[in-house]
């Protein structure tokens, strides 16, 4: 089985939503589907399709969630090299044809989320970046088309 790095924040989103879902979404949906079949004949009962189709939801994201903590390995990012682009790197860079910066720390596909500065090191940018250091200049192909990027701070 293929290990995925997390970091320990991340890890821990993981837990916390599963153990959301398990101990008040599911024992909520519970409540909704026999609040429904309440209401009587269950073949027209639109309310009791809903109710049973989010438990199904849950019951796979429960499964989904399980799976990816089952296969995670938490890196301390604070145990990595710091002059180099690597997990748990924070790292600004230029886009050279804009001239607009941007930071964003590198870190496993679990924990991604461009919105929140965090991209996945198996991402078209974060593969370009690995293992670069300041002042590097990385080439990868996006939606948009090639792109250049200096790297022009790692810490």
């Amino acid at each position: 089985m293929e290990r995925i790095p997390i970091s320990p924040e991340g890890c821990e989103k993981l837990r916390r939503e599963l153990d959301h879902i398990i101990k008040v979404r599911l024992p909520q949906n519970i409540k909704d589907i026999e609040t429904a079949r309440g209401h009587g004949d269950l073949s027209e009962n639109a309310e009791y399709h809903a109710a049973q189709e989010t438990n199904g939801l849950l019951r796979a994201r429960i499964n989904e969630l399980k799976n990816k903590i089952a296969t995670c390995e938490v890196v301390d990012p604070d145990s990595t090299p710091k002059d180099r682009v690597v997990f748990g790197a924070r790292v600004t860079i230029e886009n050279l044809s804009t001239g607009e910066e941007k930071q964003y720390r590198v870190l496993g596909p679990y924990d991604s989320d461009p919105n929140e500065g965090t991209i996945s090191f198996s991402s078209p940018l974060g593969r370009a970046m690995l293992g670069k250091e300041e002042g590097d200049v990385v080439e990868f192909r996006s939606p948009g088309g090639i792109q250049k990027m200096e790297i022009i701070e790692v810490n």
